[in-house]
């Protein structure tokens, strides 16, 4: 496998400050192959997942292609607070330097909130909390992500920012464990939020700036046209 990390960095639980003693600590990050092998038969691999660690890394393309969609997961990658990288290339800077040119309005509105009603869905199907416990951590969890989301959500949405780390962490744990007794819970947290991304006027363009993406990946694709390493 050849490819060349930009930009990468601990995600996840750890990232938000909801992690306890014994939690994953995921990592997330973009490479870029060189160009010689986008011109070949056979397209290169556009994702590596491992496990221990827990590790994702999204080709160059691919992750904006992603993050042009809105997608949280993949967007956070931007946002870290800079004792998070692991690994920073000039590239991988040129690209947090450009993440406004990622958001617009209606993409960011739904996927934070496509992304937050999926949960909801997960804790509906749970019953009324006389699971296991294997499936109430779960169901705790959900419930900590469906809160995250929709609060990083309308965060980014009213202001063009994202915080990644939670200002109460343990207000989350709490609500995880209400939903855990009661999946009821989490709708009118989940309708509380539909209703302020409904109230608020967004600062966000209609359209992500895909001009100055573009721009940036083909600075990628340029300097890697003969395999090169990050400068």
């Amino acid at each position: 496998m050849t490819h060349h990390v930009l930009l990468s960095g601990i995600v996840g639980s750890t990232a938000y400050g909801l992690d306890r003693p014994g939690s994953d600590i995921d990592r997330l990050g973009i490479f870029a192959v060189p160009t010689e092998q986008l011109h070949g038969l056979r397209r290169p691999t556009e994702s590596h997942v491992t496990t221990g660690p827990d590790r994702t890394l999204h080709e160059a393309a691919k992750w904006a292609r992603l993050a042009l969609g809105g997608n949280p997961t993949v967007m956070e990658l931007v946002w870290l607070p800079p004792q998070l990288y692991e690994a920073r290339t000039p590239l991988g800077d040129e690209l947090i330097g450009i993440r406004g040119s990622l958001l617009s309005a209606k993409r960011v509105r739904d996927a934070y909130l496509g992304y937050a009603t999926q949960q909801f869905r997960r804790l509906e199907t749970r019953g009324d909390g006389s699971f296991s416990a294997d499936t109430r951590k779960r169901t705790a969890k959900h419930a900590r992500h469906l809160k995250r989301l929709c609060h990083q959500g309308l965060e980014l949405y009213t202001t063009g920012r994202l915080t990644i780390q939670v200002d109460d962490p343990q207000a989350y744990h709490d609500f995880g464990e209400q939903v855990v007794a009661d999946s009821e819970a989490a709708r009118p947290l989940l309708a509380s939020y539909e209703a302020a991304f409904d109230e608020n006027r967004s600062p966000l363009p209609e359209q992500p700036d895909e001009a100055a993406v573009e721009s940036w990946l083909r600075r990628v694709r340029a300097h890697f046209y003969s395999g090169g390493e990050p400068t």
